[in-house]
């Protein structure tokens, strides 16, 4: 198939495959006839690339469980650590993102509801490195 087709049947861009391709993601494609062709595989492999980013996975850590998936060698636990090492990381921006929350909720308590100018605004002092927040 062509790169066109290639990216459609993958759900990307063709620059996105050629950018997979620039990282070592996906394979250089083979000359027939003048003509550069991919196969289903690779489509195959662009869409474990575009699921795992999805699951957050970083590019690096793609090429990471691609190559363990190339090597006869690797089990599943290989594979199971890193997933596990992922969740473990999800955890953490979870912790993070509800302790934001909770500090931004008690900021929006805090802001007394008028027509009082911005400056007069006590969530604006919590921007402020000096100043005590509400």
């Amino acid at each position: 198939m062509t790169i066109g087709t290639l990216a459609r049947t993958s759900g990307v861009g063709v620059e996105t495959v050629r950018f997979y391709q620039r990282k070592g993601l996906v394979r250089r494609p083979t000359v027939r006839a003048g003509f550069r062709t991919y196969a289903e595989d690779d489509a195959r492999r662009i869409r474990f690339i575009k699921r795992a980013q999805a699951l957050g996975f970083t590019l690096r850590e793609i090429k990471g469980l691609l190559e363990l998936n190339a090597d006869p060698r690797t089990i599943c636990a290989d594979v199971k650590r890193r997933t596990d090492g992922k969740l473990e990381e999800i955890a953490g921006k979870i912790r993070d993102l509800q302790r934001m929350k909770r500090s931004l909720t008690r900021l929006s308590a805090a802001c007394a509801v008028g027509k009082k100018a911005a400056a007069q605004c006590r969530i604006s002092d919590c921007f402020e490195p000096d100043d005590t927040c509400p």
